[in-house]
């Protein structure tokens, strides 16, 4: 027998644990680019839900400074109708600027608590300008707000697998006396 025909298993040896390296080599690129990309398409996420959520906190929050200045809300920076005009418009803007992220990353559940916080947000606002605004009915919308963005925040931490969260309802304490 030749000398080649004896070496023969052994090359075939080589050839298949090359193939084997090349093949357990290519499916761990492959899973460690999934998971890449899975890490970097969840960040992309929360970076949206944040997004969408800032630009809605400060409308919610223009909102109270106005309703402060006429009265019906506690808020320690009061701001006339009239100054706070152009910042809502802003506001909405950006608002309309982050729901488009929004909706091209958003889990559909993350989407519908997204549009149930903006409907109730905007609620708020039609109530600021209606002549039967109270202290007690804005107390209540300003609730129903409250509620909304917890729904928001609960369909994120669903969508995107994290433990339940805070509600976000700070209590203040009592006022010391001096």
């Amino acid at each position: 027998m030749s000398d080649f025909i004896k070496q023969l298993p052994a090359l075939f040896g080589v050839m298949i644990g090359a193939f084997g390296s090349y093949v357990v080599v290519m499916r761990g690129d492959r899973a460690r680019f999934r998971r890449e990309h899975a890490a970097r398409r969840q960040e992309q996420q929360l970076s949206a839900y944040t997004d969408y959520a800032l630009t809605l906190k400060k409308t919610v929050t223009l909102h109270r400074r106005v309703a402060a200045h006429l009265g019906h809300d506690g808020y320690p920076h009061p701001l006339p109708p009239a100054e706070a005009a152009p910042l809502l418009v802003d506001a909405a803007d950006a608002r309309s600027a982050a729901g488009e992220g929004l909706l091209m990353l958003g889990s559909p559940d993350v989407v519908d608590a997204a549009h149930g916080w903006a409907l109730s947000v905007m609620e708020v606002a039609d109530l600021l300008r209606a002549p039967g605004c109270t202290a007690d009915r804005w107390l209540a919308q300003i609730e129903k707000q409250r509620r909304a963005r917890e729904k928001y925040y609960t369909a994120i931490r669903r969508a995107m697998g994290l433990p339940p969260g805070h509600s976000g309802r700070w209590q203040l304490s009592p006022a010391q006396p001096s």
